[in-house]
């Protein structure tokens, strides 16, 4: 069943969409990420335009942190000081993407810039979840278990304008949270990721937070960024695609109840480098594609030269 997307001007067909959202959601459940970074460049690949993938994304995102952080919330595991630390950052970082994003559209060079960030991005991600899984299965069938490390946090003391967070128990400067939350705003704003693979690890190694507090205190930040970023590209570049959302968001749904289910069986050493192949998988698509498409235009101006 064919349905035409008014914003993206494609007609795709409608199951493939939903079958998209349930592959994303799929995922979303085993390996317990938002799959913002899986499912752009799969938009990308039944042809909606990059600048449509990466609005209408951000939206769905919404929809899905929502849900999640109202759990955490009934546990008592949101920082919401630290939260709006990061918020205001991340306020700060997707104004700023998305002025360069219409800059760059106004050239003509959205889609190049998205590619490309998705190449890089999911090449690094991709390459050192790949070799941690690997190391991380090596140790488990070693049976011995790798000395846990301290957290250092020695550069972050020395820093000025300290606040105390007490859910976190930290008593450390604002200036890294507030960088860590723009970083991730740049993201969401041209890659149409919520960035909570960046942030979760930073918010541990970097800033020190306890694990129980990250996920809730991410997604508390995710959800007003991304729903920023997303009345941002509305108003400006109208490049959210709502029936796209919509189809995505109910395929994502239902996914997500199959993949946890799945992901409860499996081992998280097993889950992790499988996410990790299909990263690079998705990686080296894109990069192919980026190649090819350069000789594709010059034999085609070639050929009408002729």
């Amino acid at each position: 069943m064919m349905i035409y997307l008014p914003i993206a001007e494609v007609s795709v067909n409608a199951f493939l969409l939903l079958g998209l959202g349930g592959i994303v959601g799929v995922l979303s459940g085993m390996f317990g990420v938002g799959g913002g970074f899986l499912m752009t460049p799969l938009l990308f690949f039944i042809g909606i335009p990059p600048a449509v993938a990466v609005a209408t994304e951000a939206n769905q995102i919404v929809a899905s942190s929502f849900s999640g952080v109202l759990a955490h919330f009934k546990r008592k595991t949101v920082d919401l000081k630290m939260g709006t630390v990061l918020l205001i950052g991340g306020l700060i970082g997707a104004a700023f993407g998305v002025v360069l994003f219409n800059y760059l559209k106004a050239l003509g060079q959205v889609d190049l810039l998205v590619r490309l960030c998705y190449v890089v991005f999911l090449g690094v991600v991709g390459g050192l979840m790949f070799i941690e899984s690997l190391n991380a299965i090596r140790r488990a069938k070693g049976a011995s278990s790798a000395p846990k490390r301290r957290r250092q946090r020695g550069w972050i003391s020395k820093l000025p304008f300290k606040l105390r967070f007490q859910t976190s128990g930290l008593y450390i400067s604002v200036i890294p949270p507030i960088i860590v939350g723009i970083l991730v705003g740049i993201l969401a704003a041209i890659m149409g990721v919520g960035g909570g693979f960046i942030m979760v690890p930073a918010m541990i190694y970097i800033l020190g937070m306890p694990t129980k507090v990250v996920v809730g205190t991410s997604l508390f930040q995710i959800i007003f960024v991304t729903a920023f970023t997303t009345m941002l590209h509305a108003t400006t570049n109208y490049t959210v695609d709502m029936v796209l959302a919509v189809l995505l968001l109910v395929g994502g749904v239902i996914g997500a109840q199959i993949g946890t289910r799945i992901g409860v069986k499996m081992k998280a050493e097993q889950l992790r480098i499988l996410l990790a192949i299909m990263v690079l998988v998705v990686c080296g698509k894109l990069a192919l594609d980026l190649l090819l498409q350069p000789g594709e235009l010059y034999s085609i101006g070639a050929a009408g030269g002729h």
